[in-house]
């Protein structure tokens, strides 16, 4: 039965999806969708004919023909915006401290698949009551960020006599670091640096077996880079304000080391921990978790540059980046070079070795593609192309197949 005012009740409308899950009308994604949309109203019958009729036309709207270039359509639709960016290389993206790199240059790193970006962020938000508490914020942020003993060293001095070296802590930097001598010694001490004598506000350290000034020289260098507290990599920490929460942001990226690092540190969301490192992320978080940092990244560069690119141009580009397991560029060293095509690879870049190496190979090409195609001076196999009619002659008096 119907509410009161001809109003459908919940399990009406229900039905009515499940209806057009079971018949094919809809994908099972679109419909969990509209449950969760529908549930705020009351609709009558006649109302709720009208919105599903609208959702099905548009969504019959948006599907693909077959046959069509989707490829073609995809790199044209992010190429031809790519032509209006601007060249520049850092943007301060809300937060004046740190510089992110975003426009071509950003776009150019993401499709290449570079190992390592070259301004490497990771943003970290908060749980409980600390992410409305800038102090607690601030509290975290100094736990997570890196700590050396160049950080908070004022001078590093050592005598090829007496075979020392003497680090001069500085106090103030001490007290902002919430570190004490003592703790410092104990963080050289788990790095087997020989042997570690604390003087007040200085460290001395006595190397084992007598060393020259090169290796004076390394083992200075060990010590300026012993890690006191906090995650490796992760430096300047800036604390920003979005709407309600404060959210960290930190200059490097160590994406295992935070996760494992919010064992100790409750305050932070190990759910909504981000890098921009594409590569880390497919290392910690697996493939699929790369693919959706290729989509976002690629997203946000052409949003910021004004851009309307449709998503599932760039959801195209990150499947076929991703397809293998493993981030691949595009490029003659990822997707261009992997192709199976001996044509297709030849056309794209170093014609003359691609071709040789297949003739040693013995490789054969089955013109499946559209590169190999245009290049042999074939009809495409897409579109109408991709239908292959063929006629049988019949004898007189002989009876039709049909």
């Amino acid at each position: 039965m119907s509410a009161e005012g001809g109003k459908l009740t919940w399990g009406e409308v229900e039905a009515k999806l499940e209806e057009l899950r079971e018949a094919g009308t809809l994908p099972p994604s679109l419909v969990d969708e509209l449950k969760v949309r529908l549930k705020a109203y009351e609709m009558t019958r006649e109302e709720l004919e009208r919105v599903l009729d609208e959702v099905v036309k548009a969504y019959e709207g948006s599907l693909v023909e077959p046959g069509e270039a989707v490829g073609a359509v995809s790199a044209q639709s992010i190429g031809e915006p790519g032509t209006q960016m601007t060249l520049r290389t850092f943007h301060y993206a809300g937060v004046r401290e740190l510089n992110v790199t975003l426009g071509l240059p950003r776009l150019i790193e993401i499709l290449d698949a570079r190992r390592n970006p070259s301004t490497p962020i990771m943003t970290i938000r908060l749980r409980g009551d600390a992410k409305y508490d800038k102090e607690r914020a601030s509290e975290v942020a100094s736990k997570l960020a890196e700590t050396t003993v160049e950080n908070v060293a004022r001078s590093i001095d050592f005598d090829l006599i007496s075979q020392t070296i003497a680090i001069k802590l500085d106090p103030s930097m001490l007290q902002d670091r919430q570190l004490t001598p003592e703790q410092v010694a104990k963080a050289l001490e788990r790095h087997r640096v020989s042997m570690v004598e604390v003087e007040g506000d200085t460290i001395i350290v006595r190397p084992t077996g007598f060393l020259d000034l090169n290796r004076f020289n390394k083992l200075r260098q060990r010590i300026l880079n012993v890690t006191l507290k906090g995650v490796r990599g992760l430096r300047r920490p800036v604390v920003k304000k979005e709407g309600d929460e404060w959210v960290l942001y930190f200059e490097g990226s160590n994406l295992a080391g935070v996760l494992n690092k919010a064992e100790e540190v409750p305050e932070v969301d190990p759910t909504k921990v981000f890098t921009n490192n594409i590569h880390e992320v497919a290392a910690v978080l697996g493939i699929e978790a790369a693919r959706n940092v290729i989509i976002n990244e690629t997203m946000k560069v052409l949003e910021e540059q004004g851009l309307d690119v449709d998503v599932r141009h760039v959801m195209l580009v990150a499947d076929l980046m991703t397809a293998t397991g493993r981030v691949r560029q595009i490029g003659r060293h990822g997707v261009s070079g992997e192709k199976e095509s001996v044509l297709a690879r030849a056309a794209f870049e170093v014609t003359t070795k691609q071709l040789l190496e297949a003739g040693v190979k013995g490789e054969v090409d089955e013109l499946k593609g559209v590169t190999e195609n245009v290049v042999v001076g074939q009809i495409i196999p897409l579109g109408s192309g991709m239908i292959d009619l063929r006629m049988k002659h019949l004898e007189e008096g002989e009876p039709s197949s049909t």
